[in-house]
């Protein structure tokens, strides 16, 4: 009985005991599991305490040279002066960084207790205060905008110093510091206060002046000139010397050191491309960008266009820009953007990228596409008499007409009467598609809009495209002498100004895209043999040590003076002219644009000439004299190079087989003379408007001879209207009480010795002799003008006759 009673009492106890573990592991269960809870809210608190982007400050933005160095920046959004991060931090400013802030820096895990420690006894103890942040705590601090120092504050930091130390190494850190840690002023991060107080990137601060931008986050008011130099320069030489005793760095570099002076108030800093650096920051705002500009050549540019600003704005002309391109890369070299003339002028106006009226500047293209396709020959003749197509008037620069002219000549003197004329035969459609494969998306509008004067200067662009598409023909012809005569399908692409953008130029193709090599060797040729000013004025500007191809180009009205050239190696395009438009006398290609052309040429270093693309050249015999393929009725023929298609142009039309008497003074024919005396004469023969103005340039054209008395010399093409031209309605001036006004007649005629006589509506109204010129007063009307010469031989035109007044 005892027995079971003790066994159940124990039972008893058991179970007590058992209840009271259970209860007792239950709480100690819940609070484990509470601390769990708090540890893992605290754990997630920590690993996600810091945000994405620790600084979300907007910065300035800064361009760099293709070398790396400094050529311009824009201050941030806020006003500051604040450069994006640094990639490394120097090696001179991270010992003095370290010994000055944080020595234990790489040793700690983001906080340093001893140093706390320190701080805190220091500061109960006595009325200054003294700080106890590491580099890390600094970080987190700066990021958090400074807030109050208090005890809280400082919790918080170490808080996040720790997870700002996992997440990123301690270099990193060190990165963040420097580029973010206030310098005085607006002055922020330490490349920034390099430039700003020394003029000079970070890597290369001495020791003195390292130590100096180390000391000076800790206290920004001493950068203030004339006021606590002495406590600062007292700060920086203690840093140094403990360099010293610490044998960082040597004695004879510490007293160097310490004799360096003091940084002053803050540089201006360099802006040696302005338009580019403007550019840049609205196309990169807040970037750091390295571009391809040559800091050498670009000091060159900035000489040069000074100088020439100089010079034109004795004739007020304010304004120019110069672009210097890499051929093969498409890389910007050089980049004026405007003169250093005054705000009054816009001279903060980027003129690169604006579009002008291109004057001239597109006649190369249609040149090369007339030679790609087989419709013209280098040296074929060309068509300049005046000319009416549709009520358009074109006119050349000088108001005169040579007849036939050389195709090349006409690009070289910039003919306006024989490229609309070409343009008119090849098509105005076909070449505004062809401009558009050339990826010039300034022509925005129908063909139709501009009409032919499209080749003239009749559409806009900006010197930035067109130095750009000259860059592209010049590529495409070295890449094709380089690479097994092959193109690309992207060869015509667009500029860069970023050193590490690699331009896509597309695949290899056997086909050209726009023009074949030959056709571009050829204009190449053209523009450089012959594209010089006439006369003797300027030679000296043009006598340049290396050969390029250069174009010019005029506005209308004198607004607009373009120079563009292309070598191997370079592309170059130079606009003179106002920004607001205002046209000058003697604002032409030739006297205000291609001076400095020349000179920007002389800048460069030697590039030599293009290579003839032979697998794209077909050798062929030419007729001297005309330029045309040698028919079978040219005497001086002569082998030549041209475009491969240039085997589908056509025989020479101006030579012809003529008769002549023994003599060889008189044309004759079967009807008066006998055959068998009769000599076969080759002949250089022009339709007789070209010949009028042909034989007046061309002294040793030689005219044909005339009929022998008795033979019939009745011709078609004898004889040809010069005014009024076909199709234009002739203009009499206001009517100032008078019924009648004059007008001159004219009409070229192949015969000297002929007499032509001049009928109105079958009314004989005068006769000429030699010199077919007729003045006739005249009323507004429709006429029929009609003339005979005294050989039969006639030629008619319906004439319309205007008053000015509309009447």
């Amino acid at each position: 009985m005892l027995e079971t009673r003790a066994i159940g009492s124990k039972l008893f106890s058991s179970l007590v005991w058992m209840k009271f573990f259970l209860s007792a592991l239950k709480k100690t269960i819940l609070k484990h599991r509470i601390k769990v809870v708090l540890l893992s809210i605290v754990l997630i608190l920590w690993l996600f305490c810091l945000p994405k982007n620790l600084f979300k400050d907007p910065t300035s933005t800064v361009v760099d040279s293709s070398e790396g160095s400094l050529i311009g920046a824009r201050i941030a959004d806020d006003g500051q002066w604040r450069f994006p991060q640094m990639d490394s931090v120097p090696e001179r400013f991270k010992q003095s960084i370290l010994l000055f802030e944080d020595e234990y820096f790489y040793n700690h895990p983001g906080f340093n207790p001893i140093s706390i420690i320190k701080a805190i006894g220091h500061n109960l103890t006595k009325e200054t205060r003294r700080g106890g942040s590491t580099i890390t705590q600094q970080v987190i601090r700066l990021s958090r905008k400074n807030q109050s120092r208090t005890y809280w504050e400082k919790l918080i930091e170490v808080f996040m110093a720790t997870r700002l130390e996992l997440r990123h190494s301690k270099e990193e850190i060190l990165k963040l510091y420097a580029s973010h840690t206030p310098y005085g002023g607006n002055v922020v991060g330490l490349e920034t206060a390099a430039w700003r107080y020394f003029g000079i990137p970070a890597h290369e601060l001495s020791w003195g002046q390292s130590a100096a931008l180390a000391v000076l986050p800790n206290a920004p008011a001493l950068i203030f000139p004339g006021r606590n130099e002495q406590t600062f320069m007292d700060k920086r030489n203690r840093l140094l010397k403990k360099l010293w005793e610490k044998e960082v760095i040597d004695e004879t570099t510490y007293e160097l050191a310490i004799a360096e002076p003091l940084p002053q108030k803050p540089m201006p800093l360099p802006d040696i491309a302005p338009h580019l650096t403007e550019r840049i920051r609205n196309e990169h705002p807040g970037e750091r960008i390295t571009t391809s500009v040559q800091r050498p050549l670009q000091h060159r540019l900035n000489l040069l266009a000074e100088r020439h600003y100089r010079q034109l704005q004795s004739n007020e002309i304010h304004n120019l820009a110069i672009l210097v391109l890499d051929v093969e890369t498409r890389k910007v070299l050089g980049y004026v953007g405007n003169s250093p003339s005054a705000e009054e002028h816009s001279n903060y106006v980027d003129i690169i990228t604006k579009k002008r009226s291109t004057g001239s500047t597109l006649k190369p293209f249609l040149f090369a596409s007339l030679l790609d396709e087989g419709a013209l020959l280098p040296n074929s003749l060309v068509e300049d008499v005046p000319t009416v197509i549709n009520g358009y008037n074109p006119q050349n620069f000088d108001l005169k007409h040579v007849g036939a002219v050389p195709a090349s000549k006409a690009l070289s003197r910039s003919l306006n009467v024989p490229a609309v004329r070409l343009l008119r035969e090849y098509g105005l459609q076909k070449f505004y598609n062809k401009l558009h494969k050339m990826e010039m998306e300034s022509l925005d509008k129908p063909a139709s809009y501009y009409g032919l004067s499209l080749i003239l200067g009749g559409a806009e662009s900006s010197l930035w495209e067109v130095t750009s598409t000259y860059a592209s023909m010049a590529s495409s012809l070295n890449y094709f002498l380089k690479h097994s005569s092959t193109y690309r399908n992207q060869e015509f692409t667009e500029a860069s100004y970023l050193q590490n953008e690699t331009k896509d130029f597309g695949e290899e193709r056997f086909d050209p895209l726009v023009f074949g090599a030959g056709a571009i060797y050829s204009t190449f040729q053209s523009m450089y043999e012959v594209n010089r000013p006439e006369g003797d004025e300027n030679w000296q500007f043009f006598d340049s040590s290396q050969p390029i191809a250069w174009k010019t180009g005029t506005s209308f009205g004198f607004k607009d003076a373009w120079a563009v050239g292309v070598t191997p190696k370079y592309a170059i395009g130079v606009w003179v002219g106002n920004a607001d438009g205002e046209g000058r006398p003697g604002l032409t290609g030739i006297t205000a644009a291609a001076p400095l052309l020349f000179d920007v040429l002389d800048a460069l270093p030697q590039s030599g000439w293009f290579q003839e693309p032979f697998d794209d050249l077909t050798e062929i015999e030419v007729c001297a004299q005309s330029g045309f393929r040698a028919s079978i009725y040219c005497d001086d023929i002569k082998k030549e190079f041209v475009p491969t298609h240039g085997t589908r142009s056509g025989a020479c039309p101006y030579h012809q087989q003529v008769f002549l008497d023994a003599s060889e003074k008189f044309r004759v024919n079967s009807e008066c003379y006998p055959l068998g005396d009769m000599m076969a004469k080759n002949w250089l023969v022009l339709p007789p408007i070209l010949e009028y103005y042909y034989t007046s340039s061309n002294p040793n054209y030689k005219p044909l001879p005339p009929y022998l008395d008795g033979c019939s010399t009745l011709e078609n093409n004898l004889m040809e209207f010069i005014y009024p031209k076909k199709n234009e309605a002739v203009l009499l001036p206001k009517n100032l009480g008078n019924k009648t006004s004059e007008i001159i007649l004219k009409l070229a005629h192949q015969q000297s010795d002929a007499v032509v006589y001049w009928y109105l509506d079958e009314t004989f109204v005068g006769k000429t002799e030699n010199f077919h010129e007729l003045i006739l007063a005249i009323e507004p009307g429709e006429y029929v003008l009609t003339a005979v010469d005294n050989q039969g031989n006639r030629v008619q035109q319906l004439v319309e006759v205007r008053s000015a007044s509309g009447n």
